[in-house]
């Protein structure tokens, strides 16, 4: 095979970039070039590999089949490109990152982090939340903790924890002598609290669907506030504002400190669970290891002493 000039990496920068952004003005903001310039390393990237790289529009660009296979495989290299050079303006052997939920991190990490720190005292641990596809390399994440249905592509994937949904309340408004709950048509008589991770996903238990499962024929699910997360209509529920629908690891810190109380005892499953996520490199990480054995040992109650 005939040999080839060495890869042009500045051309290479420049395609990945605008590749990304589908723009070359967005890609050259990013770059701290001008727009001809991605342009003309573009077209030399082009003319090197002889193949097409982008269809071009008059405001606009879309990948060709060649630039779409080019642009998948240069994000993973550039990633760990940037990665690396992070590692090594700070080293980041003891820091572990973790990418979660907000109200997972608050409610269920947190509490037992502790534990971690105890028997892992050379590790950091750095959370970061969200719920969003992770990019591994790119945002250099160790694990990641996902509330859903699974079904994630191109990654190392484990059920972690069920997630059963079922009423919980303040004790005092459980206790409430002019409306106690006992029954569930006794929710008629309190505000529901609503949060959207139930809305539009299917088999997510609303307020609807357990009142139906739990044989309530009084109670109208729809008023009561709508908060944007379930870490807020948690909140709500400790601070006695109503009745919230909790996610079981999402409040299991909560009911044993008596901040909440289970009205009722029926529950109903959950279409969605919680996962640890890892990238398919994971497997050369032992702080990553020891993290999830950690997770798992929790998550069953097996505390060392």
């Amino acid at each position: 095979m005939k040999p080839r000039h060495p890869a042009p990496l500045n051309a290479l920068r420049a395609f990945e970039a605008a590749a990304r952004c589908l723009s070359f003005q967005v890609a050259a903001a990013q770059l701290f070039v001008t727009p001809a310039a991605i342009s003309h390393q573009v077209k030399h990237l082009e003319a090197y590999l002889g193949v097409k790289l982008f269809h071009r529009g008059h405001r606009s660009v879309e990948l060709t089949a060649e630039g779409a296979a080019l642009a998948t495989s240069l994000g993973e290299v550039f990633g760990l490109i940037d990665l690396a050079l992070d590692r090594a303006i700070a080293p980041a052997a003891g820091v572990l990152r973790v990418s979660t939920m907000e109200s997972f991190a608050a409610k269920w990490l947190a509490p037992r982090l502790h534990h971690f720190h105890r028997d892992h005292p050379d590790l950091k641990v750095r959370i970061e939340t969200g719920n969003e596809h992770t990019d591994f390399v790119r945002d250099g994440i160790d694990v990641a903790i996902r509330y859903g249905a699974g079904g994630y592509t191109g990654v190392c994937v484990e059920r972690f924890l069920d997630a059963p949904v079922f009423p919980v309340c303040a004790p005092l408004l459980s206790n409430d002598e002019l409306h106690p709950l006992t029954v569930p048509d006794d929710l008629s008589h309190h505000t529901l609290l609503h949060d959207e991770s139930a809305a539009g996903r299917n088999g997510v238990p609303d307020w609807q669907t357990w009142l139906e499962a739990a044989g309530s024929t009084q109670v109208d699910a729809a008023p009561g506030p709508v908060f944007a997360s379930i870490y807020l209509a948690q909140e709500a529920a400790v601070a006695g504002h109503g009745v919230a629908l909790g996610v079981g690891p999402l409040v299991e810190e909560d009911l044993q400190r008596g901040r909440l109380t289970r009205p009722f005892d029926y529950s109903l499953d959950n279409a969605y669970a919680f996962w640890i996520v890892r990238s398919h490199r994971a497997d050369a990480n032992p702080a990553s290891d020891a993290f999830c054995r950690w997770l798992r040992k929790e998550a069953l109650g097996e505390r060392s002493a």
